[in-house]
């Protein structure tokens, strides 16, 4: 009987490509892939280590399978991903019970890594980041219908309080004519939507060309005959130049859809954070965008209680959210990350302040996201179907201004049979919260 082999993976989608990668090897050593990880022999923990409540989410995953070691109901745990290459060391001391810890470049190994702590070794391991290869086949750990779509990994910006270049490394760009290829690759296998992820998506080929190709890369993916859906995500401010918005207006494919993570709007908070840009020039940012493809849908997220942050900094931020109106936004509150320079800065918030006004605006973009909803009644959209909603006897999908996993679902009745996968007509007939409910009209 085949070793069965179980995966956790924790995080952004750019930690789940990691660990698609990951399981492809694994299955093509011959191990089995088991999706119930409590009952299998080696159980990998695939990290996220970027803020508090991630690392804690972490820890806490591993810990509940340390309490499974110790019941033998599993045999090893191997932790991989961003957690494990920036607290190398210490994750290794401090939870002994993990019989692998690796760092990402090190990812590449994972089928040998099972192999050794199977026959008793303890791994500690953390080459290179620059020997994990983003390319290679992949386990997809998505629905058949829509796959992630990695087109560089690593980040040049600098940010005050990101641990990312810390973590991931510089800048790293894959070749056009490979992501070109996997994606054909992947619409081969019946995937309709395509989510281009990276860092920072806008600077895609520039450490390889000397510019960014995400304009040529999106023509080239459009031209991919089964392809239906193109969705961008993490796009800097900064980098969105006009070419970029022309592709996005003349391709049908590239859904009118940009998550661009602003962080703040008060200059001098953005000049702390060791970011670009004022409420003016991301207010003209915003109109340019608009007056470009003038039914994007923007999607953003912002940070309160950076260290300085004064109340007339977090009015700013609130006014320009509800003049700026984003169909989508969430708020975070600051999380000081070692080895970044926000961690030590002058003027750190307390707790409770951080929270408040992360509350407010939340509250202020509740009622944005409910008017911006109660506007779609009436309209007839195009939905991709996700599933079938057993409880409330309907079924589920997202349009496209719905990101998976971030945004809100449609859920509608349908006159036909239809499966997931499919793509439909609906009309938006009333508002639930953050989602939208219908009726098929196809």
């Amino acid at each position: 009987m085949a070793m069965k082999v179980g995966m956790v993976s924790l995080g952004c989608p750019k930690n789940q490509m990691d660990a698609e990668l990951m399981l492809a090897k694994i299955e093509q050593a011959g191990y089995e892939i088991t999706a119930d990880s409590g009952y299998a022999d080696v159980v990998i923990v695939n990290t996220c280590g970027f803020i508090a409540d991630a690392k804690a989410e972490s820890i806490e995953n591993i810990l509940e399978f340390a309490q499974l070691k110790k019941e033998k109901q599993i045999q090893k745990i191997i932790v991989t991903g961003c957690l494990s290459q920036r607290y190398q060391q210490e994750l290794a001391e401090e939870i002994p019970e993990c019989d692998a810890v690796l760092g990402l470049g090190a990812n590449a190994d994972i089928a040998a890594v099972i192999e050794r702590v199977m026959a008793g070794e303890t791994v500690r391991e953390f080459p290179s980041r620059d020997s994990w290869c983003l390319d290679g086949s992949r386990v997809l750990t998505t629905p058949h219908f829509f796959a992630y779509l990695r087109i560089a990994d690593g980040c040049d910006n600098r940010c005050a309080y990101c641990a990312i270049p810390n973590i991931r490394g510089n800048l790293r760009s894959r070749p056009m004519e490979k992501v070109v290829a996997e994606a054909e690759a992947l619409v081969a296998t019946g995937v309709k939507e395509l989510v281009l992820v990276a860092q920072d998506t806008t600077v895609y080929g520039r450490d390889l060309y000397g510019e960014s190709r995400l304009p040529q890369l999106l023509t080239e993916l459009c031209k991919i005959d089964d392809l239906k859906w193109i969705r961008l995500l993490y796009c800097y401010p900064e980098h969105i130049t006009d070419e970029l918005l022309s592709v996005i207006a003349r391709e049908e494919k590239v859904l009118n859809y940009m998550d661009i993570p602003l962080q703040h709007a008060a200059g001098n908070v953005l000049k702390r954070m060791h970011r670009p840009g004022n409420r003016e020039s991301l207010t003209a940012l915003i109109e340019r965008i608009r007056a470009a493809v003038p039914d994007m849908t923007l999607r953003t997220t912002v940070m309160v209680g950076f260290p300085g942050e004064t109340e007339e900094d977090f009015e700013e931020l609130c006014e320009f959210i509800k003049e700026a109106r984003f169909q989508r936004l969430g708020c975070f509150a600051f999380s000081p990350e070692e080895d970044t320079p926000a961690y030590a800065m002058p003027d750190q918030i307390e707790d409770s302040v951080k929270f408040r006004r992360r509350d407010i605006v939340m509250e202020e973009q509740s009622r944005i996201s409910d008017a911006c909803n109660e506007a779609m009644i009436g309209k007839t959209v195009t939905v991709l179907v996700e599933s079938f909603d057993r409880y409330a006897e309907c079924w589920f999908g997202r349009t496209e201004g719905d990101a998976p996993d971030i945004d809100g679902k449609v859920f509608f009745t349908a006159n036909r049979p239809v499966q997931p996968g499919d793509m439909v007509k609906v009309e938006i007939i009333d508002t639930m919260d953050w989602d939208l409910i219908g009726e098929m009209r196809s």
